[in-house]
C-alpha cells in the first residue's frame, strides 16, 4: 500500500478497478443515469473518504449510493441517506451547513471523516463479502494515517460494523474477544499497545428503511453523534 498520506490514498482509491462486477455496475448506472439527473456528468468511480486529515470521529457507512456518491464522487452526497446524516451532523455542531448536494458546495466536516468499508455502488445496495474483503486494504490504511487523531469510530450498520472490526485489527487497535457484536447504541473500547484507546460506537443505518419507518430518528443519531464526539474530544452543541 502507498505510503503516501490520505489525499494520496484518496486518488488511488478512486482509480481502483479491483472488483468486475463493481466496475461494470457503476459505470453502467453513470452512463444510463436516472432520468431526474439526466443533465449530470456522473463521478462512475469508486468514492474516496471525506473530511479532515486530523479527524477525531470517523463515521463508516456501508458504500456508496448509485444516485448519490457515485453521481457527484463525494460519501454520502446527493441523497435521502446523507440528507439525514448532515442534517444531523450540522445541528450538533459538526458540519458547516444542513445539505450536501454536490461536491463543489462548500460543505466542510469540523473533526469528522466519513467514509466506508467499499468505496463503490454496488447492485441492489449488496456488496459481496469478497468485495468487502477486496477493499479492506483501502480501510486499513485510512484508519493507519487517521491514528494520530483519531478517539472515536461511528459505525453506520451491521454490514459496516462486521467489516470494520478486521480493519481495526489490522491498523493497530485490539479488538475483543470473542467480537462484539453489532448495536444500536453498542459502545466497546478498541485497546491499542502504542496509543490511546478507540472508542467504538453503533448506529442504526440513516438508509430510508430505517428513517422512513422511525427505526432510526433523528433525535437517536444526534444522541449517538454527540456521544461519540464528547469521546473524541469534539464539542457539540
Amino acid at each position: 500500500m502507498d505510503n503516501g498520506g490520505l489525499p494520496v490514498l484518496d486518488r488511488r482509491i478512486a482509480g481502483c478497478r479491483a472488483c468486475p462486477r463493481l466496475v461494470e455496475w457503476r459505470e453502467e448506472v453513470a452512463r444510463t443515469k436516472r432520468a431526474a439527473f439526466a443533465d449530470w456528468t456522473y463521478w462512475g468511480r469508486p468514492v474516496p473518504g471525506f473530511g479532515p486529515p486530523d479527524a477525531r470521529l470517523l463515521i463508516l457507512g456501508l458504500a456508496p449510493a448509485a444516485h448519490g456518491g457515485n453521481r457527484t464522487g463525494r460519501m454520502f452526497t446527493g441523497d435521502r441517506s446523507g440528507d439525514v446524516l448532515y442534517r444531523a451532523l450540522y445541528d450538533v455542531g459538526l458540519a458547516s451547513q444542513p445539505t450536501a448536494v454536490r461536491a463543489d458546495d462548500g460543505l466542510e466536516l469540523y473533526g469528522v471523516r466519513i467514509t466506508s468499508p467499499v468505496h463503490c455502488a454496488p447492485p441492489a445496495n449488496k456488496p459481496t463479502p469478497a468485495e468487502r474483503d477486496t477493499c479492506r486494504a483501502w480501510l486499513v490504511r485510512e484508519l493507519e494515517l487517521l491514528r494520530p487523531t483519531l478517539r472515536a469510530v461511528v459505525v453506520l450498520g451491521a454490514f459496516g460494523w462486521q467489516a470494520a472490526l478486521p480493519a481495526f485489527t489490522g491498523a493497530g487497535w485490539t479488538v475483543p474477544r470473542p467480537r462484539p457484536a453489532f448495536a444500536h447504541g453498542a459502545q466497546v473500547t478498541l485497546g491499542a499497545p502504542d496509543g490511546p484507546d478507540l472508542s467504538l460506537f453503533g448506529c442504526f443505518h440513516v438508509s430510508q428503511r430505517n428513517t422512513f419507518t422511525g427505526r432510526l430518528t433523528p433525535e437517536m443519531l444526534r444522541e449517538v453523534l454527540r456521544t461519540a464526539a464528547g469521546r473524541a474530544g469534539l464539542r457539540t452543541r
